[in-house]
């Protein structure tokens, strides 16, 4: 398995710290809104990522955080007149709900900043006591870059190229700095701000320190993956390289890992351009499982264009992988018990020779899966290699199939999008006792040869989102 790494900027073998383990850390969404679709790709490329690693047999250790303390939290907290964790809290719930509609697993480890602060003041002492950083006369603590002689190995420049380019979070007591690279670890409370006690001030943690503290703490100090966006190489990933290493005293992550950007219409996604969408606002004219299915149909490492265009294709194409799927839960259930009900499984559970090839065929297919895969998660070319699978099935799949052949297919399609997260049985839920009702009074209505009453009964149904279809085994519903 090759990862590229963007530490060397080239492909690596994959070889994990501890054989048969992956200790990876993810860094999670600032909880102040709603999660947007950027926020999505992420959770969903290194959810897939996951995934594979598990199907590999590999036993995953995955640590994503939320931070629940940020200035945008703050801001919020006080238009509201309610406590910082107060909306942290209700954006980490509504952004669990988004996870599970995206079918993203919940992390081994969700840490929160908030409850890790003994752990950054612990690390935040251990860099002064080395040498790594100092605290300025207001309290301010600043990690001294020039002491790390690596920095900048990330994000590839050099240490005189970055001195105006550090997106810094702008602090009260940055005269306080050595050098104008130098980064804020500590800072000093402002009014109507959550704090906490420190040997400096009362105040709160910078936004690099988090990450480098929760990932030893569920991971150690050293671990195999660290991903996230790449917007966050410079400085966010840059700085937790600089402080896990001078503090530990050990390689931080072996390897590193970045989306790339997502667009829409192909301008960068901005509230001022009017293009800005979260997850929720997308599950109300989609399933998010479209919008999964969007996010892996292009190379993680590529930009991404969104569209109204391409997320109906993403549409289209998860509906057909659905409905051959669909098809073969069906011919399961007329082969192994015949369509007149007096077939049995064994009749049908051996395969034919024409079928034994075709499951020769259908497993090269998931080898063809497994090698995408295995070049840095090639998501788009594996999504290739089921639709190949699906339209094998297609072709090669009637009601004179064995039993034995069928569910190898199904099995083997269902198991290829499991480990993409892709949800392939439509599960309707049940419906109310309203609808319940109308079905069967259509039934009634056309036993008795009223047409024009089962026809209006259908045509009601259809304006409520439900679509019937009458089939030699009955009615069949589906949401539209």
């Amino acid at each position: 398995m090759k990862i590229y790494n963007t530490l060397s900027r080239r492909k690596e073998e994959f070889v994990p710290l501890e054989p048969g383990k992956v200790k990876m850390y993810v860094c999670g969404p600032t909880v102040y809104n709603y999660i947007h679709i950027g926020n999505a790709r992420p959770m969903i490329v290194f959810d897939t990522v996951r995934r594979y690693f598990e199907y590999k047999g590999y036993d995953v250790n995955f640590v994503s955080n939320f931070t629940d303390v940020d200035d945008k939290i703050i801001n919020k907290a006080l238009e509201e007149g309610v406590d910082a964790s107060v909306i942290s809290e209700r954006f980490i719930a509504e952004c669990r709900k988004d996870m599970q509609g995206l079918n993203v697993k919940p992390a081994t480890t969700h840490p929160q900043a908030t409850k890790e602060i003994e752990g950054m003041l612990a690390m935040i002492r251990t860099l002064i006591e080395k040498g790594h950083a100092y605290a300025a006369a207001d309290g301010t603590v600043y990690f001294r870059t020039a002491s790390f002689k690596e920095y900048g190995k990330l994000s590839h420049k050099n240490l005189d190229e970055l001195q105006s380019g550090f997106r810094e979070i702008k602090v009260t007591g940055e005269e306080g700095k050595e050098d104008p690279a130098d980064f804020v670890l500590w800072k000093p409370k402002k009014e109507g701000e959550p704090f906490w006690e420190s040997p400096w001030c009362e105040g709160r943690p910078g936004w690099h320190i988090e990450c480098s503290v929760m990932a030893k703490r569920y991971l150690g100090d050293e671990i195999d993956i660290h991903a996230g966006g790449e917007d966050l190489i410079f400085p966010h990933h840059e700085n937790e390289i600089a402080q896990s290493e001078c503090a530990n005293g050990k390689p931080f992550a072996k390897y590193w890992m970045h989306n790339g950007f997502l667009n829409i219409d192909n301008k960068k996604m901005s509230k001022s351009l009017g293009n800005f969408f979260t997850v929720r606002e997308i599950g109300e004219k989609y399933d998010l499982q479209v919008l999964r299915f969007f996010m892996l149909s292009a190379h993680y490492r590529s930009p991404l264009n969104f569209s109204a265009d391409l997320m109906e294709a993403s549409k289209n194409g998860l509906e057909r992988i659905r409905t051959a799927v669909g098809k073969l839960a069906e011919l399961q259930q007329k082969v192994q018990h015949g369509a007149d009900g007096s077939g049995t499984m064994a009749e049908t559970a051996c395969m034919t020779v024409a079928e034994q090839e075709n499951t020769a065929a259908a497993n090269s297919l998931v080898d063809k899966y497994e090698a995408a895969m295995d070049d840095d998660f090639n998501t788009a070319d594996a999504i290739s290699a089921i639709f190949e699978l699906v339209k094998l099935s297609n072709s090669t799949t009637d009601e004179e199939s064995s039993a034995a052949y069928v569910e190898f297919l199904k099995k083997t399609i269902e198991k290829l999008c499991d480990v993409m997260g892709i949800i392939t049985e439509v599960k309707h839920g049940a419906l109310d006792s309203e609808i319940e009702a109308m079905i069967e009074e259509r039934q009634a209505a056309r036993k008795a040869r009223n047409y024009a009453l089962a026809d209006e009964i259908r045509g009601k149904l259809a304006d409520m989102g439900i679509i019937l279809e009458d089939t030699r085994e009955g009615v069949k519903w589906k949401r539209a």
